[in-house]
């Protein structure tokens, strides 16, 4: 019997690196996914790639293909850019959707027959909060998170005979690199410290806080596993209240 095997997106750092730790700390080989190597660890192969180059596509699935049984896909993956709807150009576009939606997509299209031939496996994509609550400078990345959450519904439905179960996950602020740039890049535009806009940013969640990264992952994992075996074309949001806290201002 083949070993059960992960392959995770978006791996070496943030949300991805966490969701690696998680899984290889339960004894799953995972095959994490990045364009620079993972931080090495047990039970964890880097494998370098770009989700919006079909061949590093392919050569990530043959490798899980080659290491067990896939059972698991995670698209961490992500990018985010600072844009506005009157003046994102077609260039920004592109590529915030290359990598959000189609890199998704790719893995997705690559790793069901595998998951298929596995008898059956979970999906989990990471989506955003910014799918539902589109925020000022969000013009590209908002719409590449909805279409994620739609495309996997879709997948949820079509395989679902194939036993593959496909659910988003979408998490609020969380304490990673990427979000520490964006405080940065605010922090530039209102004179205030970087750290300032982290706190104004965590006063409107109900929680008070950004999510820590292992708190994500945690929730990827429950998607991913036996627990949430009747669980599929579903989305969890994971935003420490935020979206409760802005129903209650009125907004």
């Amino acid at each position: 019997m083949k070993p059960a095997v992960a392959l995770v997106t978006g791996a070496a750092s943030g949300i991805g690196w966490a969701t690696v730790q998680r899984l290889a700390a339960e004894g799953i080989e995972v095959l994490a996914f990045d364009r620079v190597a993972a931080p090495t660890a047990a039970g964890v192969r880097a494998v370098l790639g770009d989700v919006t180059q079909q061949a590093d596509v392919d050569a990530a699935i043959a490798a899980a293909g080659r290491a067990g049984a896939l059972k698991i896909v995670v698209n961490a993956a992500g990018i985010v850019v600072e844009d506005d709807p009157e003046r994102v150009d077609d260039a920004t576009w592109e590529r915030v959707l290359a990598v959000n939606l189609t890199g998704t997509m790719r893995v997705c299209r690559a790793a069901i027959p595998l998951l298929r031939a596995a008898g059956g496996g979970a999906i989990v994509n990471v989506a955003s909060v910014a799918a539902f609550n589109s925020t000022p400078g969000s013009a590209s990345y908002a719409p590449s998170k909805a279409a994620v959450v739609a495309y996997t519904r879709n997948i949820a439905y079509v395989h679902g005979a194939d036993a593959i179960r496909a659910n988003c996950l979408c998490p609020g602020w969380t304490a990673t690199a990427m979000a520490e740039a964006e405080m940065r890049q605010a922090a530039a535009a209102s004179g205030r410290s970087a750290e300032e806009e982290a706190q104004a940013l965590a006063s409107r969640l109900a929680l008070r806080r950004f999510a820590r990264p292992e708190e994500i992952a945690a929730c990827i994992r429950f998607l991913a596993s036996d627990e949430a075996s009747f669980v599929t074309g579903a989305v969890l949001v994971a935003d420490g209240g935020g979206r409760v806290a802005t129903a209650a201002r009125g907004f």
